[in-house]
């Protein structure tokens, strides 16, 4: 059986959930969209439930996922519905739902549930993709707060560049939500702060919170952070050494010839590629950790293998194994190498087993 797999450590991530409500005193939706990014949304949900306050997903068919593996814990549709029609399922199936344009809103007001809805609303205070404009956010509260079938309403947002704690852009933000919550009443909970926002952005009122990418263990910033350095990974990356060659100074490796041998070297051929996830983009020198010990990626990743530098392990050989990403060799660092981020990582992986432990 091919040797690479990986390996998703629950305890950490009932760990980092747990960060998250600590820090925020605040209830906390675990974001297990995308398949968990990466990680196994059932397992994962599975995991949380005893503690978590809820889940947050993209969109119906994440959430009806869950529900069918016996989840009765809140679901947040991030998205809300795509078409009116899920109006009957988001009924049926108690999920809350996010309305963040007009005819969402339109459609609300003529649907007809068997039971009153929980509604968040969406405001564009500068993220610019989805929700209601500032000048336009207080009339669609008031609209949604004279339906009798709508129960409990939730005023949300999200920051667009809250991972970066020098921008001033996250102030902008909050100042803009806060002077229409004025307008609007302040006798309602309030959804700010995602995994940036509850690390870095103390300050920023939140009822709810929305671990996504720190509840995997990777941080949302660039630069070191005490919080963020609390955070635990919860997925490593594994595979094995399958084949070694012995080649003299001067010898291309891989693709392209993009690494040549500057000295002798012992090359170590490890089962993982593109087509698992791993970026192909990786940069000779990247680092990888064999048997325990640093080591480097050298020559260019395809799409079933890589090939490593064994020249300074002696003691490593056949069978070897090599760490990828976790606990050694950081998601965010490796991503910031291929010129990604550990969300496109983590979520980009496949075909490769997940093997669980800490259930």
């Amino acid at each position: 059986m091919r040797p690479a797999r990986a390996l998703i450590d629950l305890a950490a991530l009932r760990h980092n959930y747990r960060l998250a409500r600590e820090v925020t005193g605040a209830r906390a939706l675990a974001v297990v969209k995308a398949d968990a990014y990466g990680h196994g949304a059932v397992v994962c949900a599975r995991a949380l439930e005893g503690e978590a306050d809820g889940f947050a997903v993209a969109c119906i068919e994440e959430a009806l996922e869950l529900r069918e593996a016996g989840i009765r814990a809140p679901i947040l549709l991030l998205e809300g519905f795509f078409e009116a029609s899920e109006l009957e399922l988001i009924d049926a199936h108690d999920f809350w739902c996010v309305v963040h344009s007009a005819w969402q809103l339109e459609a609300i007001e003529q649907a007809r549930p068997s039971k009153p809805l929980t509604v968040w609303l969406k405001m564009d205070s500068g993220m610019h993709r989805v929700g209601f404009f500032p000048q336009d956010y207080a009339a669609a509260l008031a609209r949604l707060k004279a339906l009798p079938h709508v129960a409990k309403v939730v005023l949300m947002s999200h920051f667009s560049r809250a991972d970066e704690l020098d921008c001033p852009r996250t102030e902008e933000q909050v100042a803009a939500f806060q002077a229409v919550r004025e307008v609007a009443g302040q006798g309602h909970e309030v959804s700010l702060r995602n995994s940036p926002g509850i690390l870095g952005w103390s300050e920023v009122p939140s009822d709810w919170v929305r671990p996504g990418i720190m509840l995997y263990g990777a941080t949302p910033f660039e630069q070191a952070h005490p919080l963020a350095d609390q955070l635990r990974p919860v997925m490593t990356l594994e595979s094995q050494v399958i084949s070694i060659r012995e080649l003299p100074a001067g010898e291309p490796v891989g693709y392209g010839a993009r690494f040549i041998a500057d000295r002798p070297v012992r090359v170590g051929v490890v089962a993982m590629g593109y087509a698992d996830g791993y970026p192909r983009h990786a940069p000779d020198g990247t680092p990888v950790f064999i048997d325990g010990k640093p080591s480097r990626i050298i020559g260019r990743v395809s799409m079933d293998m890589l090939t490593v530098d064994l020249t300074d392990l002696p003691a490593a050989g056949l069978g070897s194994r090599v760490e990828l990403w976790g606990p050694n060799v950081p998601a965010s660092d490796l991503a910031a190498r291929c010129g990604s981020i550990p969300y496109q990582l983590f979520c980009n992986l496949k075909r490769v087993p997940r093997v669980y432990s800490g259930e």
